[in-house]
């Protein structure tokens, strides 16, 4: 017996072994950079530039940017959690209810295509579709005899245009881990439903969304640690580099991106991103904190 535990325990260990490598290569040793957010970068000295203290997190906070990228970010990511949450588990739940199991497959496939396409694809699609000169919409209004609009340098459209999209590209993916956890849900529940005379909205209310819960819980706390992290890919290749668009469009990432780019100012940059990391941690350790409170075993940790 000791001897079979000891092959298991090293085959576990050899099965986990890629994972620990990838987060400590990726994720644990490019945190030595963080030193740079303190530094006065210069390339001829690199990691051992000047010491400069705060002064490039005071130059974050002093000129506005730091609020403006915050609260995109956050105000972005927290319409992201919420309107894909009720769209994901109303998606679940009505694809469930289906009788026929061949339209149930054929609309499992059409809702999860989307998430396979690049940024890049629907943001040439966007720009088609919203050019001024040459948009759809515009070519629609037009022959309309209706004003056109400029939605690339009006930023009221964007909030939007993005929350539409990325809901439109995400809702497949989430939809299938619901319909997972409901076909996880014991049928001997919703048969003695039956037999009580319960119709498909009262089932759907005292049976499938409390066994969801704790499936709902736990996609929100992580989609949480991610609530300071945007999605760089989609917020520039929807809205590409359009200082126009800056105050509703402009998150971490791309000040980020801008920063190393246009200023190749490396310190200010890892400021932004030293920022971002530990604004993450204290959100995603609050908000674990109060569920394990009200909900131990719902928590992460």
């Amino acid at each position: 017996m000791p001897g079979r535990f000891k092959i298991k325990h090293l085959q576990l260990t050899l099965m986990i072994l890629p994972a620990v490598v990838f987060f400590f290569v990726f994720s644990y040793i490019p945190m030595v950079g963080l030193s740079l957010a303190f530094q006065d970068f210069q390339y001829s000295k690199g990691m051992l530039s000047d010491f400069i203290g705060f002064k490039n997190f005071e130059f974050l906070f002093q000129s506005g940017d730091a609020l403006r990228i915050t609260r995109n970010t956050i105000l972005y990511n927290l319409s992201f959690i919420i309107i894909n949450l009720v769209l994901q588990v109303t998606c679940a739940i009505a694809i469930s209810e289906f009788i026929n199991r061949r339209f149930k497959k054929i609309a499992q496939t059409m809702m999860f295509l989307p998430y396979f396409l690049s940024w890049v694809v629907l943001g040439a699609f966007v720009y088609n579709m919203f050019s001024y000169e040459y948009g759809v919409v515009n070519t629609v209004l037009g022959s309309l005899n209706l004003d056109l609009i400029n939605v690339y340098s009006n930023t009221g459209w964007w909030p939007f245009i993005i929350v539409v999209f990325q809901s439109w590209k995400s809702v497949g993916y989430g939809t299938i881990i619901y319909t997972a956890a409901i076909v996880g849900i014991d049928q001997e529940m919703y048969e003695a439903a039956d037999i009580d005379g319960a119709n498909v909205l009262q089932k759907i209310i005292n049976i499938t969304l409390p066994m969801l819960k704790p499936t709902i819980v736990v996609l929100i706390l992580l989609n949480l640690s991610h609530v300071i992290r945007g999605d760089f890919n989609m917020f520039y290749n929807l809205t590409g580099n359009n200082p126009m668009l800056f105050g509703n469009t402009d998150i971490i990432e791309t000040y980020v991106f801008r920063a190393l780019t246009s200023t190749g100012d490396i310190g200010m940059g890892a400021a932004a991103g030293f920022y971002q990391a530990v604004f993450g941690f204290v959100v995603i350790v609050s908000v674990n904190t109060i569920i394990k409170k009200l909900q131990p075993d719902y928590s992460l940790f």
